[in-house]
């Protein structure tokens, strides 16, 4: 039959090329790259305004926490292997370290099971001094031995107010820890759910209940109703914190403060809207590190194996259509 002896030595060429690779596959051949790989200690604020429930996850309300957990969990899983994370909480002015930074596939149960148990029945105390406790995140990153980079993430809301004149001074210097600040909840103020020590619902916060004016201005009123302090008209011009003095007991994301906060520090501000959005945020390439991986070659030598096997069946396959065809035809005739 003619191209007969074409197709047998096309059919060992397959043959012997398919062996040839499944074999180099044994050896599990690689090659040297470079991958962007993160290393980064996440800080969650834990304090009572992370419950209001102002987010959604698929069209059902959820806390503020819920869905800052469960995008946190997702981006877990579209960060590379080699890559490091590590979970620390915020509330009151300082943040506590849970769990310093591992690697992401190895431990990934661990990681979730940690975040898993992260909530508001953490915090030792009712203050939310964020600027301070951004403070005390970047102090932990620092004293990690791989210096990984911040995640802080946060509604911003300060509890009591601060006065802007009067904020807290801190010696960083700013950049010196790469990093991320996200801000979390609507833009629309909520009320406050209010829990026991236990997290079990007592309603919502007061007015009454909650600072509405920050505690240095309290009692220092001047002698004559009109006359100012004279330490007040020097901060005239000092930025707004996002306060909102007789509606503290209610709580929206303070975006323009967390945006101040992170242009301080040489950090980038993110508002948390979507869990693909905080994957592709953490995955920046101003928070990433090139580092040396070897590129197994394995799988891709299996493929083309099969890729052979596979096109050496099918040209089998076309010939016996063919002989069929054509003993078809001889018989008619």
């Amino acid at each position: 039959m003619p191209g007969a002896g074409w197709r047998h030595l096309a059919d060992r060429w397959l043959l012997l090329l398919a062996a040839i690779a499944l074999a180099a596959s044994l050896f599990d051949p690689g090659v040297m790259t470079q991958r962007p790989l993160v290393d980064h200690v996440v800080v969650i604020d834990v304090t009572q305004s992370m419950n209001v429930t102002d987010e959604r996850i698929d069209g059902e309300p959820v806390s503020r926490l819920a869905f800052a957990k469960q995008a946190l969990r997702q981006s877990l899983l579209r960060m590379p292997c080699g890559s490091k994370v590590g979970w620390a909480v915020f509330t009151e002015y300082r943040a506590l370290l849970l769990l310093s930074p591992i690697e992401v596939c190895a431990n990934l149960k661990e990681l979730r099971s940690t975040l898993a148990r992260i909530d508001t029945r953490m915090a030792w105390s009712g203050n939310s001094e964020i600027a301070k406790g951004l403070h005390s995140a970047i102090g932990i990153a620092k004293l990690l031995p791989d210096k990984p980079s911040l995640v802080f993430v946060t509604d911003g809301q300060e509890a009591p107010p601060l006065n802007p004149r009067y904020r807290p001074a801190f010696d960083d210097k700013p950049g010196d820890v790469a990093g991320l600040i996200v801000g979390v909840g609507d833009l629309r103020p909520s009320p406050i759910p209010k829990t026991d020590q236990e997290g079990n619902p007592l309603g919502f916060w007061r007015p009454d209940e909650v600072a509405q004016t920050d505690l240095r201005s309290q009692g220092r009123n001047a002698s004559v109703r009109s006359e100012g302090m004279v330490d007040d008209v020097a901060g005239t011009n000092a930025p707004t914190l996002g306060a909102t003095p007789g509606s503290e007991h209610m709580s929206a994301l303070r975006e323009s403060y967390l945006r101040l906060l992170a242009g301080e520090q040489g950090l980038e501000f993110v508002r948390l809207q979507s869990p693909e959005r905080l994957a592709q945020a953490l995955m920046a390439p101003a928070l990433t590190r090139p580092e040396p991986a070897r590129f197994s070659l394995a799988g891709v030598l299996a493929a083309v194996a099969w890729g052979l096997l596979v096109a050496r069946y099918a040209l089998s396959l076309r010939v016996r259509r063919r002989a069929s065809r054509a003993g078809l035809k001889t018989r008619a005739s």
